[in-house]
């Protein structure tokens, strides 16, 4: 038998769906570099295996949350102290929506969202957090009974859409926002069926909708009923009120 290294390169590659020609052949077969216990291992770090942990998260969270009762999604900022007018606002909203039936989701962090879990777990309801891996966060909050941590922002903003029947948002900061504004176009795009998105603190939240109202739907950039998508209010009863009445409860 001839040596393996001397083996002829062909012009043509198959490897399952994908074909490879010419300069594009690789060298071996694919059982090969899966036993190849000499490699080095940045196969760990190529896009097809982010694809397969991108996968595995999806199927935690849809496992770890499928049987759910319904549920209401908490937005707010990580830094609102403990004691702060947001962070009680946080934990009454959380109380009252377990009242109300619900279950608590939130980003499973500090602040407002560690708030609305204490709520949700006084009030002896589901307290859930769906947390992300990012450089400066601490973990989930102790106040989370049910907790997934993600990679991706993207599959864990689809864990806060797909076991939410709607939103409160409290005072937050730049990933507050991002998770508002996905909620509102998802809505306004009809991906999804309409659920109500309350904003928690005129205060803090006049400023945006008079953006919204006197630049961009004045500029013709949204329409005028793109401003009943969401409601403002200071009322935690309010609040519960708005999100019971739209999902039918």
């Amino acid at each position: 038998m001839g040596n393996p290294e001397e083996a002829h390169v062909p012009e043509e590659q198959r490897l399952g769906p994908v074909l490879r020609r010419r300069e594009q052949v690789q060298p071996g077969t694919t059982d090969q570099r899966l036993l190849d216990t000499e490699g080095d291992s940045e196969w760990v770090h190529t896009d097809p295996w982010r694809v397969m942990r991108i996968q595995s998260e999806f199927v935690e969270g849809f496992g770890a949350l499928a049987e759910l009762p319904s549920a209401i999604s908490v937005f707010g900022s990580a830094r609102s102290p403990v004691g702060g007018a947001d962070y009680e606002a946080g934990v009454q909203i959380g109380k009252a929506l377990v009242e109300a039936g619900f279950a608590v989701i939130t980003g499973g962090g500090p602040g407002a969202m560690e708030a609305a879990n204490k709520g949700a777990r006084e009030a002896k309801g589901v307290s859930v957090g769906l947390g992300i891996e990012l450089p400066f966060e601490s973990g989930l909050n102790p106040h989370v009974d049910i907790g997934v941590n993600f990679r991706y922002f993207f599959v864990r903003k689809t864990m806060f859409v797909k076991y939410a029947q709607g939103f409160v948002v409290l005072p937050g900061g730049l990933g507050t926002l991002d998770e508002l504004f996905e909620a509102l176009t998802l809505v306004q795009t009809g991906k999804v069926t309409r659920f109500p998105i309350v904003l928690f603190g005129t205060a803090y939240w006049s400023g945006l909708v008079d953006w919204l109202r006197d630049t961009v739907v004045a500029q013709g950039k949204a329409s005028e009923r793109d401003l009943l998508l969401f409601h403002v209010t200071d009322s935690v009863e309010e609040a519960v009120t708005l999100v019971t009445k739209e999902v039918g409860r």
